[in-house]
């Protein structure tokens, strides 16, 4: 093994740094010992490259391959529901000059684009993109995600008033013509038909006509962009059907208006239109909602620096931070960039950027990562050679992933693919037939435009978003928030599932898990760390009973939320002094320590070896064990750590009897997992893998099937973004719920086996509703080719299948 193996080259599995890891295994290098043991188990995948690891999807360029000068753009594009929207988005933004390569997902409505900056801009490139139909904007942009929200509702309102206005006329004027004396008296009917024959009709045609063409261009515009882009990209989708059927009606009632025919069918364009708008409408609807539930998600991206000047200190933007600008960060505050400690002592909580769950003492020549949350203490931190920050590389890798996470052709689209030409292949030869028999043209020309309308796919297009939006309104029952509509449809059954361990299995909070001391050492140590703002002080600080032992041993009632309680605290403890390993003082005039043994030792104070070994026990499990003593004797230990959520064995067993792998992937050292390790339903625990190398993990796990990761922070954020389906907790960072596809608002565990009862049930759903669909054309489409429907009964044929379509869906999916 070579020097420039271990320094120059990065990780085999996530393709880190390995500069100083010293972690070496049959000829290949790893950042850490957590990279090493997942490719010991998961190197050998098929169809998966070790020397490819960034490779996320087909004809997507890595990002070293970008060429020297360009730039990586992100945008948001609202309009991108199918397959064919990406290929669309792609092929356009390549054909501009100045893109190297683009990459979009209508998954998570992200496209990236690598630029030449000085070619096109970013708001050339947003407005090349917007100019097809969609809107494109920056991530964060809120108003313009706030618009793109309310010209969907203009839409659906011009459709629904402007449609009420077109089938009054109908309604009171146009279909009594058709059913005769069931509407008017013979003499009114008589007037009305010979009106509407006459010229004096034209004004009242053309009304309908206008009416009707605002409704199917404005209204419809997704509809015939969807239709366009099928068109484009050569892949026939339900919105081409959905549009024939809306474009034909609407073309034949104008010419009949222009060459003085008889029949005009605009009402069937403005019901295909408005009934499929309305289903699409109460879909994204209920979406909005859930993602409404998650506005209490905290966020950990760091905007401001307190950059140090002189004397003074200034605020600034983080990007305008420097390498070897000293940045202050204080007890409660992130580090805002990548750095090394050159002044203070803190206790750092990485576990939102590493997911290590125990805070690390962090004092001067140590690094800092950005994003990291400083307990206890203040440091002056040295921003580093690249300016940078993990935090922000993260948020750039689950960008990465998304972008390039390409969605799934649904079921329907699918299904368009071969029934669109049919349809169309039917309709040409049906005109044909029932001309060469001697029907004429007007006559054969309005058989063929029926079977069209037949085989307008209303419950075709409403099979899926309906079946959808009862999976997002059930899930939204048992507060279980999904993001993505293809959830259901790209999730059948997984092959394996992946849970993150801190904050996810565990609470992510420090806590006492074991006391080995008596009642009142354990008050007085926790009266004393009440002084104490580091994560293991504020946990024994909790133990405080409510009813405290004072002086004397007489019971003293206290309430811990009241200011009298601090009163108490101020009271009893007469001195308080913080150390590096723990804190000292006086508690009911006994001298009182708690902290490290070392802490006990430099005090010249009595540890007995019964107690050390006990110590070194509890640290062998990745626990923290902490020595608690008074008047110059160590007399007994107090464990701290990371606890398990109720119930998370009962949900391991339960997936695990599915016939679902379960896999545990975390940050923390090997030791904090042994509890877990040794439950029956894991089969694997992968510990110490950084956030790459997570996302790689999964990817190499996709290999072997579908995959899911269930996680809560934004270390989680790139494997969640990589997985097949990305589970959040609630509770969790808004980063990690961004880059997954569905959140468990209650952070109930139990929730995760609901999520795959509600996606098989949806898929049923789906399934059954297209079922359905195919059931009503086989019956529909041959009436319509013997000439025995008409336009008129064909849409109302098609009325009653969408509504029976509705109905089905509005049934719940799972039985409480």
């Amino acid at each position: 093994m070579t020097d420039d193996l271990t320094t120059d080259d990065g990780c085999t599995l996530c393709d880190l740094p390995v500069e100083g890891s010293g972690v070496i295994d049959d000829g290949n290098a790893f950042c850490c010992v957590g990279c090493r043991d997942v490719y010991d188990v998961l190197g050998d995948v098929e169809a998966v490259d070790a020397a490819d690891v960034r490779a996320r999807a087909v004809d997507s360029p890595d990002e070293h391959e970008r060429p020297p000068g360009y730039e990586t753009t992100f945008l948001e594009v609202d309009g991108m529901y199918c397959a064919s929207c990406e290929a669309f988005i792609e092929s356009v933004a390549t054909a501009s000059e100045g893109v190297s390569a683009a990459s979009s997902s209508y998954v998570t409505d992200t496209v990236r684009i690598d630029h030449d900056p000085e070619t096109i801009s970013r708001d050339d490139l947003k407005e090349r993109i917007s100019g097809l139909g969609y809107s494109a904007y920056d991530r964060d942009d809120a108003f313009s995600r706030r618009r793109a929200d309310d010209w969907e509702m203009a839409r659906l309102a011009v459709g629904v008033l402007m449609g009420m206005m077109v089938m009054m006329q109908y309604l009171v004027i146009i279909y009594p013509t058709y059913f005769g004396a069931w509407f008017y008296d013979e003499r009114t009917m008589e007037f009305f038909e010979a009106t509407l024959a006459s010229e004096l009709a034209t004004p009242f045609y053309l009304m309908i006509a206008a009416l009707t063409t605002i409704i199917l261009v404005f209204t419809g515009r997704p509809i015939l962009q969807g239709a366009y882009v099928g068109i484009k990209t050569r892949s026939p989708n339900m919105d081409l059907l959905v549009a024939i059927a809306a474009v034909g009606p609407w073309l034949y009632s104008t010419i009949s208006i222009v060459v003085g025919g008889p029949h005009i069918f605009y009402d069937v364009t403005v019901a295909v239109v408005v009934v499929v708008t309305l289903g699409g409408y109460y879909e994204s609807t209920l979406k909005a909602e859930a993602t409404e539930r998650l506005s209490d998600l905290t966020t950990v991206q760091v905007d401001a620096a307190r950059r140090l000047e002189g004397d003074g200190h200034e605020e600034v933007p983080v990007g305008d931070l420097e390498p070897d600008d000293r940045v202050s960060v204080r007890a409660g505050e992130r580090i805002p960039i990548d750095g090394d400690v050159i002044d203070g002592e803190a206790a750092v909580d990485e576990a939102v950027v590493t997911g290590e769950s125990l805070p690390v003492t962090k004092m001067t020549g140590d690094p800092v990562v950005g994003g990291s949350m400083v307990e206890d203490g203040a440091v002056t931190v040295r921003v580093g050679e690249d300016a940078t920050s993990t935090l922000d590389r993260i948020t750039e890798l689950v960008w990465d992933l998304q972008s390039t996470s390409h969605g799934i052709q649904k079921l329907a689209d699918k299904l368009a693919t071969i029934f669109v030409p049919l349809v169309l292949a039917l309709a040409l030869v049906v005109t044909v037939a029932h001309f060469a028999l001697g029907t004429g043209f007007a006559a054969s020309l309005l058989v063929g435009l029926t079977v069209v309308i037949v085989s307008c796919p209303c419950a075709l297009g409403l099979a899926t978003p309906m079946a959808v939006a009862a999976g997002i309104r059930d899930a939204l029952e048992r507060s279980i928030v999904v993001f993505d509509d293809s959830v259901f449809e790209r999730v059948r059954e997984a092959d394996t599932i992946v849970f993150d361990k801190t904050g996810t299995l565990t609470t992510g909070e420090m806590s006492v898990v074991e006391s080995r001391v008596d009642d009142r050492l354990l008050e007085q140590a926790a009266l004393l760390e009440s002084r104490s703002a580091h994560p293991i002080g504020r946990a024994i600080a909790d133990e405080r009973p409510t009813d405290t032992i004072a002086d004397g041993g007489a019971v003293e009632a206290v309430d811990p939320s009241t200011d009298d309680n601090v009163d108490v605290v101020d009271d009893r403890v007469d001195s308080f002094e913080s150390h590096r390993n723990g804190v000292s003082g006086t508690v009911d005039g006994d001298e009182v320590v708690v902290g490290h043994p070392d802490l006990f030792r430099d005090r010249g104070w009595d540890v007995p070896d019964a107690l050390e070994s006990e110590i070194d026990e509890r640290r062998e499990t990745g626990r923290v064990p902490v020595a608690v003593g008074r008047n110059g004797m160590a007399e007994g230990v107090v464990v701290v750590g990371d606890v398990l959520r109720g119930g998370w064995d009962e949900t391991l067993s339960a997936i695990s009897k599915t016939d679902t792998e379960v896999v545990v992937l975390t940050g923390d050292d090997e030791r904090a997992t042994d509890q877990i390790r040794a439950h029956p339903a894991v089969e694997r625990v992968f510990a110490g893998v950084p956030p790459e190398g997570k996302a790689e993990t999964i990817d190499r796990l996709s290999g072997r099937g579908v995959t899911v990761m269930v996680g809560d922070g934004t270390n989680d954020a790139p494997a969640l973004a990589t997985a097949d389906l990305g589970i959040a907790l609630g509770g969790g960072t808004a980063m990690a719920a961004d880059a997954a596809d569905v959140a468990l608002v209650d952070d109930d565990l139990a929730s995760v086996e609901t999520v795959f009862d509600l996606a098989r049930a949806t898929d049923r759903r789906v399934k059954g509703n297209i079922g359905w669909a195919f059931c009503y054309n086989a019956v529909a489409i041959p009436l319509a080719v013997t000439g025995l429907f008409n336009p008129l009964l064909a849409a109302l044929a098609m009325a009653a299948s969408s509504i029976l379509v509705v109905s089905n869906s509005s049934r719940p999916l799972l039985k409480d």
